[in-house]
């Protein structure tokens, strides 16, 4: 919330007429005090620094260097104040907040705050997200920072760089600060060998890079064959047919994988690892699983999370589809090779809107779990826009509806754009309403770059001029994606 400015505690800082301060920013650090103030609703918010204003930049009033929040300006801040800047989190239960708008960490913090027991990932975006806001890993990290910064958070926090697949994109989050990198081999994950024929399995076997596994087809015969393991009553025991499959399938990605792993540990003392195999064809069974985490181990990967691609349907913010008995069966098992074979957490990605899984989850992982979750913030800033301005939410949804068939090209969704009604077809009092209708959600999910490029700068005005609305909404919804796992 906002008030007038006024800093009790600093007799320099006077009253500036017009300015409101965010209470909750203000830190006072070696006589040096730093908050955010904004001139008026839904103008841009500025850091206010009194005290040593060195190197901040920025325009002096009085006592007060006010300033923009800039990246350089960013990078002072998190060097005055350590608890700005990401660290890992190690096996707490944890949950990623990702935000395509830069605005939805104040809601995030709160509902975080509320639940507790949640270690956060305030920053969250792909390369690929980030292509389509037009955004960097910077500006994501900053943003974030902004966020938690004024809503006073000064717990540990983490920041991943989210479905990483090339080195490069290693070294533009690693230049940035991220903590906790995903690394996505799914190019490299061959699922026709999910259903290719014995002999087939061979050839595609002998043709893994197996100087990069460091391994032959002999040695991985020798370690995996007439061997049975037995974890908390799920039994692992490897035909030549099942090795094959899960070798020809997954090798590359584990080739893959080590070497993005090792060009970080160059690069990086401390930084936390996931794998994810999540948006490929095929489900990953146990026995693969078991074959991940092994060779993984034994090519020297620490990682502190790893994201199989479950049985059923995690589709965009919308709720599980599939036999939730079959996936409970099987993520049963999961979790227990995690335990055996790590120990380390289950990632839920694209796991926003997955209530009913989440006290699945919860039970069988007994906390090794990170959620991670994206565009159902993107989504509640369009249920507040379609309750404070129809005309916009009108224009997005138009937009939506003409960009959903090309923008969904890397996304597997099943939402139907015959079944969204048309702009004209919805009264005002109704629009929200088609943020809960299955087609509708994944359409306006889908087409948030489209969007952001064409009307980002009409969104982020219209939150902006009411953001206590938009935390208020962001809260409540995250509260109910938390509260089963600490319950």
């Amino acid at each position: 919330m906002l008030e007038d400015w006024h800093i009790p505690q600093s007799g320099r800082v006077q009253l500036l007429p017009g300015w409101q301060l965010y209470p909750r920013s203000v830190v006072e650090v070696e006589a040096t005090t730093y908050f955010l103030v904004r001139q008026a609703v839904g103008a841009g918010k500025v850091l206010a620094v009194v005290g040593d204003a060195a190197p901040f930049e920025g325009e002096r009033q009085g006592d007060v260097l006010l300033c923009s929040l800039s990246a350089a300006n960013a990078a002072a801040l998190r060097a005055r104040l350590p608890w700005l800047n990401p660290q890992p989190l190690d096996l707490a239960l944890s949950a990623g907040c990702g935000d395509r708008l830069g605005l939805a960490t104040p809601g995030h913090v709160r509902a975080v705050r509320a639940v507790g027991g949640i270690a956060p990932i305030w920053a969250q975006q792909s390369i690929r997200e980030n292509a389509r806001t037009g955004r960097t890993p910077q500006q994501v990290i900053d943003d974030a920072m902004w966020g938690l910064f004024q809503e006073g958070w000064r717990e540990p926090w983490g920041a991943d760089a989210d479905h990483l697949k090339t080195t490069a994109d290693v070294d533009l989050c690693v230049a940035a600060g991220y903590s906790f990198y995903t690394v996505d081999p799914g190019d490299h994950v061959d699922n026709t060998a999910h259903t290719a024929p014995a002999e087939e399995l061979e050839g595609k076997v002998r043709a893994l890079p197996w100087d990069r596994l460091e391994d032959s087809p002999e040695g991985l015969q020798a370690r995996y064959l007439d061997c049975r393991s037995e974890v908390e009553g799920v039994s692992i025991e490897f035909s030549s047919v099942s090795l094959a499959r899960a070798a020809a399938k997954y090798g590359r990605a584990i080739a893959h994988t080590a070497q993005m792993y090792r060009h970080l540990a160059a690069q990086l003392d401390q930084f936390e690892l996931e794998m994810s195999v999540d948006e490929t064809e095929t489900p990953t069974s146990v026995e693969e699983h078991w074959f991940i985490a092994n060779e993984l181990g034994r090519l020297g990967v620490r990682w502190v999370s790893l994201a199989p691609r479950y049985v059923g349907s995690f589709e965009k913010g919308v709720d599980y589809i599939g036999s939730l008995a079959e996936f409970e069966a099987q993520f049963a098992q999961h979790a227990a090779i995690a335990r055996a074979l790590g120990p380390y957490k289950l990632s839920l990605h694209s796991g926003s809107d997955k209530f009913s899984v989440y006290p699945i989850a919860a039970r069988h992982t007994r906390g090794l779990v990170h959620l991670k979750t994206a565009g159902t913030s993107y989504l509640e800033a369009l249920r507040a826009v379609a309750g404070t301005d129809p005309g916009l939410f009108r224009d997005i949804l138009a937009l939506a509806r003409e960009r959903f068939e090309v923008d969904r090209a890397t996304y597997h969704v099943s939402g139907q754009l015959a079944n969204v009604p048309t702009p004209a077809a919805v009264s005002d009092a109704d629009l929200p309403g088609l943020l809960d209708q299955f087609d509708s959600r994944q359409v306006l999910h889908l087409t948030f770059g489209s969007v952001v490029a064409a009307l980002g700068a009409r969104l982020l005005a219209a939150l902006q001029g009411d953001e206590e609305a938009y935390y208020a909404r962001l809260e409540a919804h995250f509260r109910r994606h938390l509260v089963p796992f600490v319950n």
